[in-house]
This record gives C-alpha cells, sequence and structure tokens, in this order.
C-alpha cells in the first residue's frame, strides 16, 4: 500500500526503506504520433511524455531497449529509424525504471509502464 511516498508494511507501519522507492513510469502521449514513413527514413526524433522518469528510464520498442536520452522527468528521447521500422505499421512503447534498491526490502521500485501505440503511415 502508498501512502504518499511512503510504503506500508503489512501492519499499516510505514517501510522505512521504501522512501527511496521508485514509482512505476506512466506514458501520456508520444509526439509526433502519427508519423510518415519518410519521416523515419530521415530519422525521427520520437519524443515520450509522461511521469516518474529517471536518468536510468529507458523507452522499449516492442520490448526492446532503444538508446534514450532523458530530458526530464516528464519526458524523454529516441531516435526512430528504419532499423526499427521498415516499413510503415505500428510499434508498442513502453518506458521501463530499473529498480534503485537492493535486497529484497518488502517494497518495489522501479517497473515498466503500459504501453501506448506508435504509428507510421505512408
Amino acid at each position: 500500500m502508498l501512502l504518499g511516498s511512503t510504503f506500508l508494511i503489512g501492519c499499516g507501519v510505514p517501510n522505512p526503506f521504501c522512501g527511496s522507492a521508485r514509482p512505476v513510469p506512466v506514458l501520456i502521449d508520444l509526439a509526433p504520433n502519427p508519423a510518415s514513413f519518410a519521416q523515419v527514413q530521415d530519422g525521427l526524433l520520437l519524443t515520450v511524455n509522461g511521469s516518474d522518469f529517471y536518468p536510468e528510464s529507458l523507452i522499449l520498442w516492442n520490448g526492446a531497449s532503444l538508446s534514450t536520452t532523458a530530458v526530464s522527468g516528464t519526458q524523454l528521447q529516441t531516435t526512430i529509424t528504419t532499423t526499427q521500422m521498415p516499413s510503415p505499421g505500428s510499434a508498442q512503447i513502453t518506458v521501463q525504471t530499473p529498480p534503485n534498491l537492493s535486497g529484497d526490502l518488502g517494497c518495489s521500485s522501479g517497473g515498466e509502464s503500459k504501453p501506448l501505440t506508435f504509428t507510421v503511415t505512408d
């Protein structure tokens, strides 16, 4: 259970070891979306907007990690080329944030966002 940014242990008492736990990232939108295949051929800069991003967060393209630049805690960027999208179509975009806690402290940290669909048209 989460109370503010402090996780509660089973008896309802705050777990002091969870204060630095990272939340699961949340995606809001992708820009541009949709994009044209001509943009992808030129190397499209894809911006992922959301929340709870960290410098170590990665953009995942159909589950595969991409080189990611963390612009801020609410914005990540990557370049999409024909390596990822060889023809018009769609892909599932998620963001993964690694945990920053070592050992089993009774709290979760990091994780993978729910997906958004990125579409490339003719």
